[in-house]
């Protein structure tokens, strides 16, 4: 332990606290419904005229217990004023996790989905609709591969940050109880029953593995644990970044982009009190999404009694070009899971020799043609001219 590490021991030990009772949480895994494939099934043999039936699997943890667990923690026993900030703000976030999942699959569970994650505005919203105007519709993919072929790539991925690190890890596990591909505190989940269009595995690969566990495992080799688990509101910018990742590796595809900007106008729809069947049928016929991605996308967003969460994809990576359109080095984002607002935080722990430089930094920024990419971001591009024809 170094020196500034060890004058902070007493915070560290709260800080790992926090990170166990959201771990207990698990507010990804619990918001995923457990009978998606059955569902769709249902759903496409009614010819797209009955609402799926969603279920949720049951809570492992006693809500009140947790939220118990946790004002036990003594925020206000750390002394140095940034981290208590972070840690109050932590402490906040998982108490509103807590919440949404007391609250699934009734009228108020939108609510707390909006403290957590921000809801549509303007700007978004006409970003979102430029896009889809912007990027024509292109004609149905007709190659996909399985889920256990998605797992082979991501383990050769693996594979490869392994062979600069050898001790980088993380477990792939190809389920049945989880309807979309997720990294849920370091492990790669695979819905069984997934097929992946072949030419989006190696973008995926890079949003999932180069991003999503390259920050977890760089953060495991933090002395702040939360960064394994997320800093405050720290989703955004990570989804920014994974969407990054797959435009720096030219996998950032018209329909990848439709189906960014159709999830923002999605989660509007839902905050207008549009219901499942009205946001699929909107997405399909006005927006000429596949069914099945229009599916995916409605269940999305009404899941559990509403979520907003989808909006975070676009939003995210359209801060993520103001920030390189000013100039701002990404290196610091890759040390752990957080969000462009903790970047003066972040800095001021590495110049103390409180955090260390990344682990490992992600393989999409060293692909052919990712540098020239990156620098035409920087030069200041809007989202819709990610768009690159074809």
């Amino acid at each position: 332990m170094s020196p500034a590490t060890a004058d902070l021991a007493p915070a560290l030990d709260i800080d790992t606290r926090l990170a166990e009772l959201e771990r207990g949480v698990n507010l990804l895994l619990n918001t995923t419904p457990v009978n998606a494939a059955e569902a769709w099934a249902d759903f496409e043999h009614s010819d797209f005229a009955t609402a799926p039936t969603l279920r949720l699997r049951p809570l492992d943890f006693a809500p009140d217990l947790a939220l118990r667990d946790l004002y036990d923690v003594r925020v206000e026993d750390v002394a140095d004023p940034a981290l208590h900030t972070l840690f109050c703000a932590k402490r906040d976030e998982i108490a509103r996790q807590v919440t949404v999942l007391v609250d699934r699959d009734t009228s108020r569970a939108v609510y707390g989905s909006l403290q957590l994650y921000g809801g549509v505005s303007s700007p978004l919203a006409a970003a979102a609709s430029e896009l889809l105007d912007a990027v024509p519709a292109p004609p149905p993919s007709t190659q996909s591969v399985t889920a256990g072929v998605f797992a082979d790539a991501a383990r050769a991925e693996i594979d490869r940050y392994r062979s600069v690190q050898p001790d980088f890890s993380a477990d792939i596990e190809v389920r049945d109880d989880v309807s979309e591909l997720m990294v849920s505190f370091g492990r790669l989940l695979i819905p069984e029953a997934a097929t992946f269009r072949a030419d989006r595995v190696e973008p995926l690969v890079h949003h999932e593995v180069g991003t999503h566990v390259v920050t977890y495992q760089n953060g495991a080799r933090q002395p702040l644990t939360l960064l394994t688990v997320g800093l405050p509101g720290y989703d955004e910018t990570q989804e920014g970044l994974a969407v990054l990742a797959e435009y720096l590796t030219g996998g950032l595809d018209p329909r990848r982009l439709r189906v960014l900007a159709a999830r923002v106008l999605a989660v509007g729809q839902m905050l207008d009190g549009a219901g499942f069947l009205e946001i699929f049928e909107s997405l399909r016929a006005e927006h000429q999404l596949p069914p099945r991605t229009a599916w995916s996308i409605a269940v999305r967003v009404v899941v559990g009694g509403g979520s907003v969460k989808d909006a975070i994809y676009l939003r995210g990576i359209m801060h993520i070009l103001e920030t390189l359109a000013e100039g701002t080095d990404l290196e610091p984002l890759f040390v752990g899971k957080l969000a462009l607002d903790h970047l003066p935080l972040v800095q001021d722990l590495l110049d103390r020799g409180v955090l260390t430089a990344p682990w490992v930094r992600p393989r999409w920024l060293e692909v052919p043609g990712a540098q020239a990419r990156l620098e035409r971001l920087r030069a200041g591009v809007s989202v819709t001219d990610l768009y690159e024809g074809g």
